[in-house]
C-alpha cells in the first residue's frame, strides 16, 4: 500500500534506537524526508546510516540528523533553527524505570515530566502553528498503555503517559476543520535497547535467560496481555506510519492501541 508519504518532512525524537529508530526507518522507506535527533554523535551517525539504508536511492539525501537534546529548551531551539518546519512530528522521546512509589523523589517526578511530557509539548508548540498555516500536518505522541492502566511499580512513568494523552486530545481540538491531526499511539511492552536491564529490575532472578525473564514478566506483571510477548518496534512503526499518512485523515484526537491486548476495551 502506498501511504502517500513521499516528500513529506518528518521529525522523530528519541530516534537513535528502539521504537523511534524503527519509526524513522519506516517513514524513510515510504520516501518521507526524515530528520532524526539524538544526544550522542556516535549513536546518531549509526542510526543515520540505518535510516538511510531503509530509504530509496532518491530519498537517502533527504535523510538527516541533528545533534540536540530534544528534552531541553536549548535542544528545541536548535531543532527549530535547523528544521524550521515539518509536516510530521513524532514525539517519541521518553524514559522509563521500575521504582517503588515511596522511593520516587521530587527530582524523579520533575525529570520524568521534563523528558516525557514537556519535550513533546514544547515541540508541538513550535511546529503546530506552521501546520495550521499550511493546512496539513500530523503530530503523533508515542504514549503507552501505562497511561490507562498505571503500573504500581511505575507510577511516575504512568503519570507522564496520561499527561501525553491529555495534551494530544486537547491539541486535536484546536485542529477542527483543518487538514491537521493530532493522535497518540499507545505501545505495550516493546523490545528495545534497555529492555533486558528493565526486566532484570522486576523479575525474581536477574540471572535468568532473557526469554525466561520475558515469560515471567508477562506472567506476573502483565497478565492481561493477549500477546504474551514483547512487541517488536517495527510493529509500532507500522501504526505510526499509517497515522502519519494522508490516508489517516479521518483519525484525529484518537488514542490508538498497539499494546497486545493489555488494556480492557472499556478503559
Amino acid at each position: 500500500m502506498d501511504l502517500k508519504l513521499a516528500g513529506k518532512t518528518a521529525l522523530v525524537t528519541g530516534s537513535t534506537a528502539g521504537i523511534g529508530l524503527a519509526i524513522a526507518e519506516r517513514l524513510a522507506a515510504e520516501d518521507a524526508h526524515v530528520t532524526i535527533v539524538g544526544r550522542s554523535q556516535a549513536k546518531l551517525e549509526e542510526a543515520l546510516e540505518k535510516v538511510r539504508g531503509a530509504a530509496s536511492p532518491t530519498t537517502k539525501s533527504h535523510v538527516r540528523a541533528v545533534l540536540a537534546d530534544a528534552a531541553s529548551a536549548e535542544g528545541a531551539k536548535i531543532l527549530g533553527e535547523q528544521v524550521p518546519a515539518v509536516d510530521i512530528l513524532v514525539n517519541n522521546l521518553g524514559i522509563y524505570e521500575s521504582k517503588p512509589f515511596t522511593e520516587i523523589t521530587d527530582e524523579d517526578w520533575r525529570k520524568f515530566f521534563e523528558v516525557n511530557v514537556l519535550s513533546g509539548a514544547r515541540l508541538a508548540r513550535q511546529y503546530f502553528p506552521g501546520m495550521l498555516a499550511r493546512n496539513w500536518g500530523r503530530i503523533i505522541f508515542i504514549a503507552s498503555e501505562s497511561g490507562l492502566l498505571i503500573p504500581t511499580d511505575m507510577i511516575h512513568y504512568g503519570m507522564t503517559k496520561t499527561a501525553q494523552l491529555s495534551i494530544s486530545r486537547g491539541l486535536a481540538g484546536l485542529t477542527k476543520g483543518t487538514g491537521v491531526t493530532v493522535n497518540s499511539v499507545l505501545p505495550g511492552p516493546t523490545r528495545s535497547e534497555g529492555i533486558v536491564d528493565f526486566l532484570k529490575s522486576v523479575v525474581s532472578d536477574p540471572t535468568l535467560p532473557a526469554d525466561e525473564m520475558e515469560a515471567e514478566f508477562f506472567r506476573n506483571d502483565r497478565p492481561l496481555s493477549l500477546l504474551q510477548r514483547m512487541i517488536e518496534p517495527e510493529e509500532i512503526a507500522s501504526m505510526v506510519a499509517y497515522v502519519a499518512s494522508p490516508l489517516s485523515a479521518a483519525t484525529n484526537g484518537a488514542a490508538l492501541r498497539v499494546e497486545g491486548g493489555i488494556t480492557p476495551t472499556i478503559a
